[in-house]
This record gives C-alpha cells, structure tokens and sequence, in this order.
C-alpha cells in the first residue's frame, strides 16, 4: 500500500516533531555547564519509519501521535554542534511550514472552485 506523504496530518506530524527536537536541543545548551548532564536528541527515522504502517496510521488518526521520546546520549554537550543542529531543525521547520501552507492554498483553491 502507498503511503501519501503530502497530507496536512503528516506535515503536522513533522511540525511537531521538529518542535521537540528544537526543545531538547536548547535544554542542551541550556544545561551544557550542568554537571554530569548528558546531551538528549530525538531520532525522526523511529518516527517517520512507522507512518507507513497502516495499522499505525490508523491508530494514530483514531488517537493521535504517540508522545515523543527523548534519546539521552552518552556525548557531552558540545555547543557549536548544537547551534548547528538548531539551524538545520530551524532550515526543516520552514520547509514543513512552507508545505503546510501549500496544502491550505491547495484546499482553498478546490473549496472556492467548487463554489
């Protein structure tokens, strides 16, 4: 079965998840002089590879996304890498947003043709 991955539940899927790694990353530099603080990310490929499933699918549409967990690593926190990742998240975050705002251009067009 193919997955359509152009739908606004997807797109929000994405926003979100890019919203918590953008918190773990700043509890990161936030909490980079704490003392035995280890660094924490969130992986997208243990998220993104079970839209696929349908059964997933449809639990997900039934009872929303399953909460998010955050990954503590055993790295130290090093803050040039950090603000890097923030960057690249901050560089998807639009990307997403941007396709979010074509999927409500796309519904507007067929609602106001359908008029």
């Amino acid at each position: 079965m193919i997955q359509n991955n152009n739908t606004m539940g997807y797109t929000l899927n994405i926003m979100d998840l890019i919203a918590e790694r953008h918190k773990a990353l700043s509890s990161n530099l936030a909490n980079m002089h704490t003392p035995n603080y280890k660094r924490k990310d969130i992986s997208f490929s243990q998220y993104l590879g079970g839209t696929v499933n349908p059964l997933e699918t449809k639990l997900t549409a039934k009872m929303g996304p399953s909460p998010v967990s955050v990954e503590t690593t055993n790295e130290e926190v090093d803050p040039a890498m950090e603000l890097s990742e923030i960057q690249q998240n901050s560089i998807l975050y639009t990307i997403a947003t941007r396709r979010m705002t074509t999927l409500i251009s796309e519904m507007k067009t067929v609602i106001n043709m359908g008029s």
